[in-house]
């Protein structure tokens, strides 16, 4: 993308007159942001949004238009936290000229008292919940948000079939590995390599056809620059027990046995390994050699916060347990063949959310809390202030107008979700965007957890749901516009139960909701209007 942008732009410099224009110009990464910096910068600045106004920030593929707009700006403002797609990311730094601001505005804002809160998620499995993991800061190798990590996998020694992939939302797979097409050195590997961005974190299945004990090679390797040779880090060898007992693998006896919970396949960009990191629940001894350090929250299915403590495991002593009750039938569904026939049955660890789910530690919707996207328009303001200081007066008197309207914006949420009877202050939704709308304006986030994401919901978790929303007793739950046709098995619980399917929007805007002032009084009248 970036070499066929640089052939646009010698084609298109000469006749756009972007070049010439002398106006500011500010690239942001999302519509949200766009608006934020239109307030303050005004109109003799040139704006522009990477993911278009109505686009998924979490998906959005950038074109060569995107590239273009890149590389004139002047200014560039991302949210980040992984919100954005890692390809806007990429896009953003490999193309922004050198010297120009590139500002993370949702690392920056916690400087004006923005308030950060740490991902939840419901681990409400009866298997263990295996994922993979980018951790440390890498800055010995100089590793930036840019930065990619490769893991990959050189060879199964097991009974059957191996096969790691990720079902997307609309319930089609991607494979990372699968050992029965054989592996290929030539490439690198290429059919069986999973790629994360620095500490980064994502779900995905493990299916295993036949029971017994399966030796699972790794590798992993770091990208610090898009285009750079590949520094290699560690490897190692991962032992799943599947379909017996874990404490029978043959050299094994007294290893530590993994098999509930939530654990990640880890790449270690600080010590250059390959690690097993577990959450180990409060209350529960964690092994006395492990390295114990304390991790955000999680919640139990009642919604009682419980802490973590999250474990560093060596996997030459570690056995992930794949339990017979793991057993599953392979998907009516395209794209499923490489586990088998439809009906099938394989040993199946679920990826536990459905979707593209690649996200760090912190929930990044900050701007759900309209005092955070104060503490947003301040660093723009000084920002722009440093890029162009001619500017300065009329920048601050822009962004103290705006600050202004978001105080009462502020106001006018809070006041209208009070309004709320509390018993009924409850949100059902299958976007996991609103923590900190509930936390600023106290409002109970309730959502699911689908157990097995390749195949339909059951009926056993339409069941489950039926009974959230009944004993939540809520009138209505809420989706965004742009992912109504994602959230089938939502509105037909909803429809079941004579609930009203109402809107509520968290990182894109539509025809009708066009700036984040709208966006936010939007989501309060809907939650007064449908909960009351």
């Amino acid at each position: 993308m970036i070499a066929a942008g640089s052939l646009v732009l010698a084609g298109c410099a000469g006749g756009s007159g972007a070049a010439d224009d002398d106006r500011l110009r500010v690239v942001t990464t999302t519509g949200v942001l766009a608006d934020l910096v239109r307030n303050v910068a005004g109109d003799d600045v040139e704006v522009t949004s990477i993911v278009p106004p109505t686009g998924d920030p979490h998906s959005y593929d950038p074109t060569l238009r995107d590239v273009r707009d890149v590389v004139y700006a002047d200014v560039a403002f991302s949210n980040y936290l992984l919100l954005e797609d890692h390809s806007v990311v990429t896009t953003l730094d490999a193309n922004l000229p050198d010297g120009a601001p590139n500002i993370s505005l949702a690392e920056s804002a916690t400087k004006y008292a923005a308030e950060v809160i740490p991902l939840v998620e419901n681990v409400n499995l009866d298997t263990i919940w295996l994922g993979l993991r980018v951790s440390g800061t890498g800055e010995e190798l100089g590793a930036t948000r840019a930065s990619e990590a490769r893991l990959r996998v050189t060879d199964v020694d097991g009974p059957g079939r191996l096969a790691g992939y990720l079902t997307e939302t609309f319930g089609q797979p991607r494979v990372y590995f699968d050992s029965g097409d054989g592996f290929d050195a030539t490439d690198g590997y290429a059919r069986d390599t999973a790629t994360l961005p620095t500490d980064a974190h994502t779900h995905m299945s493990w299916a295993f056809t036949e029971p017994g004990i399966y030796k699972v090679a790794m590798e992993s390797d770091l990208v610090v620059e898009p285009g750079e040779d590949p520094r290699p880090l560690g490897e190692t060898s991962v032992t799943f027990a599947v379909g017996v007992d874990p404490h029978s693998v043959p050299g094994m006896a007294d290893a530590r046995v993994l098999d509930s919970g939530h654990a990640d396949v880890t790449v270690d960009l600080d010590d250059g390994a390959i690690v097993l990191q577990a959450d180990t629940p409060a209350g529960e001894s964690p092994d006395q050699d492990a390295d114990e350090s304390q991790s955000p929250q999680s919640q139990s299915p009642h919604g009682a916060a419980t802490h973590t403590h999250a474990e560093t495991l060596d996997p030459a002593s570690t056995v992930v347990s794949v339990p017979n009750k793991a057993l599953a039938s392979v998907p009516n569904q395209p794209g499923f063949g490489f586990l088998g026939r439809p009906g099938d049955q394989v040993y199946l660890l679920p990826q536990a959310v459905l979707g593209k789910h690649v996200h760090g530690e912190i929930d990044p919707h900050l701007w759900q809390d309209v005092r955070n996207a104060q503490a947003y328009v301040e660093v723009i303001r000084d920002t722009l202030v440093a890029a162009a200081p001619d500017q300065a007066d009329q920048f601050r008197a822009n962004a103290e107008a705006y600050l202004a309207q978001l105080r009462r914006t502020d106001a006018y949420v809070e006041r209208t979700i009070a309004q709320i009877p509390r018993s009924r202050r409850h949100l059902v939704t299958t976007h996991d965007a609103f923590a900190y709308l509930g936390k600023a304006y106290d409002v109970d986030i309730a959502g699911f957890v689908t157990p097995n994401p390749a195949a339909e919901p059951s009926v056993a978790d339409r069941i489950k749901l039926t009974r959230t929303v009944q004993a939540l007793d809520v009138p209505a739950v809420f989706l965004e516009p742009n992912l109504a046709a994602r959230s089938t098995v939502l509105t037909e619980v909803a429809h079941e139960n004579d609930l009203r399917v109402c809107e509520i929007y968290s990182d894109a805007f539509d025809d009708r909701v066009t700036t984040y002032v709208d966006l936010m009084r939007a989501n309060a009248d809907s939650l007064r209007r449908c909960l009351t």
